[in-house]
């Protein structure tokens, strides 16, 4: 399989594309809990119920098509291979709970993989949306005609004072979890970003990493969500997360404005380093990748490197990830050959846009 054949295969088509301050947001996420009345919580099922409620699903949604985003394909978890689970929750689709936890769970696919909507993982729904760039209006809008079409067939456990049942109390009342994950080099490099995050804390959100709770910031980026489900409405909670975020974008273009008008040359040094290690490496790990990855982005958006678009860096933050490697080079690799398939893959990848730029220059384009 060629490498071109495999990233148009692979990717999500979200991921290539650009949103509102895409520089910094990545991507806009909303997650709905919700759970089957009369249904015992996933976390204390029987294997032959949580079997009864994937049935459902296949039943009632899947091959069907729900308006904002077209048919959905169940997928059922006992089906898919380790690597194939692993890509899944490299690519945000499924959460690691599902893929270790859940033998009898499953997820609806949309298409273009926008919207996934997890059967039997800690709650018998998650209904989650993905969208490039910071668009979490649009992205409540499409979750919230996704949960109608399923409460049409399903009756929801819901309580006239607490709101929606889930199996985490931190999850009832709406059951929302909005989140954007964004690319916050220049407060790291400034150590601003030390002080920022208690004072989100502060104010009922939480900023974790790129796989959410317990996992590290890797590349500067982190994932900013809200803690309170409970005594808000949907509106609400996205109305205040959306004021934050907009804040740290402002500080985030600004570090970034100082960066440079005080140490351009050592910023640009960083910039080429990490793109020469990135270019030329044997070996490299996910740590330094991604942090390479990172000063390269912040390159870019700064106009310091102006021949590779950032959807490269988009596809590589994803495609050097164990399962994507693994399921490219065909099979298991230990951790050292990972290292060294990761630098060929990115060497492969750039070499691939640095032709491609060259044919477009000959021609004119």
């Amino acid at each position: 399989m060629s490498l071109q054949h495999f990233i148009n295969n692979a990717m999500s088509a979200w991921m290539n594309q650009d949103g509102p301050d895409s520089d910094i947001v990545l991507s806009s996420r909303i997650r709905l809990a919700r759970n089957i009345e009369k249904f015992e919580f996933p976390t204390i099922a029987t294997n032959e119920e949580a079997q009864e409620v994937v049935k459902i699903f296949e039943d009632a949604f899947a091959d069907k098509v729900c308006e904002p985003v077209g048919k959905l394909e169940l997928l059922k978890i006992n089906d898919l291979q380790s690597i194939q689970k692993r890509v899944l929750v490299e690519k945000h689709l499924i959460s690691h709970h599902l893929a270790e936890n859940s033998a009898f769970g499953g997820c609806l696919l949309s298409e273009n993989e926008e919207v996934s909507i997890m059967v039997n993982e800690e709650d018998h729904i998650r209904i989650q949306c993905l969208l490039p760039g910071f668009q979490l209006k649009k992205t409540l809008d499409i979750a919230g005609k996704l949960d109608d079409w399923i409460e049409k067939e399903i009756d929801y456990a819901f309580d006239e004072h607490r709101g929606y049942l889930t199996s985490c109390p931190t999850n009832v009342g709406t059951g929302l979890r909005a989140s954007v994950m964004m690319h916050l080099p220049a407060l790291v490099l400034t150590q601003k970003i030390t002080r920022i995050i208690p004072a989100i804390n502060q104010l009922g959100l939480v900023a974790r990493g790129i796989y959410g709770e317990g996992s590290e910031a890797l590349g500067n980026i982190f994932q900013i969500s809200n803690q309170i489900t409970l005594g808000k409405s949907e509106e609400d909670i996205v109305d205040d997360l959306i004021s934050v975020v907009q804040q740290l974008i402002s500080q985030e273009r600004s570090a970034r404005e100082a960066l440079y008008n005080t140490s351009q040359i050592q910023l640009e040094d960083r910039v080429y380093r990490s793109f020469g290690t990135l270019v030329y490496s044997r070996v490299i790990e996910s740590k330094e990748t991604a942090r390479c990855l990172s000063d390269v982005r912040l390159g870019i958006d700064l106009g310091i490197i102006k021949d590779i678009s950032k959807t490269i860096l988009n596809e590589l933050m994803i495609l050097t990830q164990p399962g994507f490697l693994q399921q490219y080079f065909g099979g298991p690799l230990r951790p050292d050959e990972r290292d060294v398939r990761r630098a060929l893959l990115i060497r492969e990848r750039l070499e691939l846009e640095m032709e491609s730029n060259k044919r477009m220059e000959d021609d004119g384009i």
